[in-house]
């Protein structure tokens, strides 16, 4: 049972993204300030394989899509794909990235995100939403920017609670 509380802050910490990604914003916000909003969830998800590979991956990334997808409403398996090519693509790549300073880490962050966004808009275009915005890329920026205090947020809970 020493694994348990490991998978409560995992669980929780994965929640509180999902919760993070699904606030509505206020009616007097203007629509592209939505397109500035990081993803919080792959963000959650990069920073637990990179830190356990050995506890979390693809499936635990999969599952929680799909609880995303629907929470948002979106096409069964949108956010479980993504998540889970997100987290195939950082558990391949997570000796790699624990070797890079923070900030180097929000560069790898932001191209993992730009084709998280890509691959986004082609599951879009499939299914017949898809109109390109140039605002698209803001989220991946936003997300790389923002990644510094993911990072450190979430070491410090790891630490805290001796998850391993």
């Amino acid at each position: 049972m020493s694994w348990l509380p490991g998978v409560v802050i995992i669980l929780t910490s994965i929640v509180a993204a999902m919760i993070l990604a699904v606030i509505a914003l206020p009616d007097y916000v203007p629509l592209e300030v939505g397109y500035l909003r990081p993803q919080w969830v792959a963000l959650v998800v990069i920073y637990w394989v990179i830190a356990l590979p050995h506890r979390c991956g693809p499936i635990i990334a999969w599952f929680s899509g799909l609880v995303l997808d629907v929470l948002m409403s979106n096409l069964l398996g949108h956010h479980a794909l993504l998540l889970a090519v997100t987290a195939y693509a950082a558990r391949h790549l997570h000796q790699r990235i624990r070797m890079y300073g923070v900030w180097q880490q929000s560069l790898v962050i932001l191209g993992m995100m730009m084709c998280y966004q890509m691959i986004s808009y082609w599951i879009a275009g499939i299914s017949g939403d898809g109109r390109w915005r140039e605002w698209y890329v803001l989220s991946a920026v936003s997300s790389a920017l923002i990644w510094p205090m993911v990072f450190l947020v979430l070491r410090y809970l790891r630490r805290q609670f001796d998850v391993s």
